[in-house]
């Protein structure tokens, strides 16, 4: 065997070893990146299902929270994801802003949830145009007339208990205690 063959031998045995001692490292190291990876977008798909979810209910504390995770999870470094943190302020912006009339304010409102929420379908992937994250939410009118009554019930007790309205008692009978 010539030199140069077995140079070639040594090098070749070498390259075998180092990548039969490295490929568990780098495995490793892969599987760790694509965990990473997967963590982050499932991160940022809590937030946009709950979004999505919520978004005929946007007091719900559930919305809240979701809205407030934004600044956490998208990245200002990443175009598309700037683009969704954009969008969050400026609705945020608006959720601040009682200069507008409640009329405004309310259609302006649904714009803004609607482009937020498209900015995020678009980082994610999802396939949902304006119109369809707009009018495909389904919210009870029982559920908008419950929240009314349990805001009207608080409302109320509170006015009650700080002294500022009186509780009506009507006496439907008088009994005489002496005859008992």
């Amino acid at each position: 065997m010539s030199s140069k063959a077995g140079a070639i031998h040594t090098i070749a045995d070498g390259l075998i070893i180092a990548a039969t001692l490295l490929s568990p490292v780098i495995a490793v190291q892969v599987t760790r990146f694509l965990d990473d990876r997967n963590e982050v977008r499932g991160r940022k798909l809590s937030i946009f299902k709950t979004l999505m979810a919520t978004r005929a209910y946007n007091v719900s504390w559930a919305h809240v929270e979701a809205l407030n995770r934004i600044d956490l999870e998208f990245e200002k470094q990443k175009r598309k994801e700037k683009e969704v943190i954009d969008a969050w302020k400026a609705y945020h912006d608006l959720l601040n802003n009682d200069q507008l009339s409640a009329d405004q304010w309310a259609t302006r409102r649904v714009d803004l949830l609607v482009e937020l929420l498209h900015k995020m379908a678009i980082v994610l992937k999802y396939d949902f145009d304006k119109t369809h994250i707009k009018n495909s939410s389904y919210a009870p009118r029982i559920h908008s007339d419950i929240d009314a009554q349990q805001a009207e019930i608080r409302k109320k007790t509170i006015e009650l208990l700080a002294g500022q309205r009186s509780l009506p008692i009507e006496v439907t009978s008088l009994r005489d205690n002496k005859n008992s």
